[in-house]
């Protein structure tokens, strides 16, 4: 792959021979240190202190998925960044939520797209969504000596699925072992609070609104108790990353959509300071 190739105007020939339909393994095998799990970090003591990401959550409706995020990243007590971008679309028809060391996350990210891109152009068809959770688990499972250095990535992966016709959330440890999770989900240092908000709020008749709402109420308990996870931001005009995957495909919520949402849930606080004590909306 180093070849120089701009006398030639030709490819290396590692780019034209046969090979496997994964972008990892021709990386592992032509180039295995561009692979983030195969770099050869100092030797230090103690936790690698970086920037990390906190707080993604999922929920399941008839007809699809919605997958949301903060956007605070902290580094030990200290607001690293208020307005990181914490979900990502993965292709047409899903997407990833990141938490942990932001810069492994999004680049791990970046792979994944690459990954399930390079699939399509080889194979000319898409992975199904169990494929691509499974991917995912392997590339996660590749970072494991990065993760007992402190530099762990914990994804919530969720899309529509074709076949089955309805919206699939996946969870996953820091090892690479993949659980899905059924109706909603919620990782990182808020997802305790996030949980036991959405599990008070769920129903199975959920509207795509009210999946949307349950997901900004879900962020905004979570911030209220865990410090690393920031609620909706009025002043700054900082509000969730929000998703929402169905047939039609992945689409994210415009600023204009995530303002107002947030700010409906704000008003409602206002009312409620515990939070609703019956219905959704």
């Amino acid at each position: 792959m180093e070849a120089n190739t701009r006398s030639t105007g030709r490819l290396p020939a590692a780019f034209l021979t046969p090979g496997s339909s994964s972008f990892m393994d021709f990386l592992a095998e032509h180039q295995p240190e561009l692979l983030p799990g195969n770099r050869q970090l100092p030797p230090t003591q103690g936790v690698i202190e970086a920037p990390h990401g906190t707080t993604i959550v999922a929920v399941t409706f008839p007809g699809g998925v919605v997958l949301a995020g903060d956007r605070r990243a902290t580094m030990g007590n200290v607001i690293a960044q208020r307005d990181i971008e914490k979900v990502f679309p993965a292709d047409e028809y899903s997407a990833v939520g990141i938490a942990g060391t932001a810069g492994l996350a999004v680049e791990m990210v970046k792979l994944f797209q690459l990954e399930l891109e390079h699939f399509e152009k080889v194979e000319g068809a898409q992975l199904s969504l169990e494929g691509k959770a499974n991917r995912l688990s392997t590339m996660i499972r590749s970072n494991l000596g990065m993760a007992m250095q402190g530099l762990a990535v914990v994804p919530l992966f969720a899309g529509y699925d074709l076949d089955r016709e309805k919206g699939r959330i996946f969870s996953y440890d820091v090892t690479g072992g993949r659980s899905e999770e059924h109706n909603f989900a919620a990782t990182g240092s808020g997802s305790i609070f996030a949980r036991g908000a959405m599990k008070k709020l769920f129903r199975d008749d959920l509207t795509e609104e009210q999946a949307t709402t349950l997901v900004v109420q879900a962020l905004y308990d979570a911030a209220d108790d865990d410090s690393a996870t920031g609620g909706p931001d009025v002043a700054r005009r900082i509000y969730p990353i929000i998703t929402v995957i169905t047939e039609d495909g992945f689409r994210r919520l415009t600023e204009q959509e995530a303002s107002e949402l947030s700010r409906a849930v704000l008003q409602k606080r206002l009312e409620e300071p515990d939070g609703p004590k019956a219905a959704l909306l």
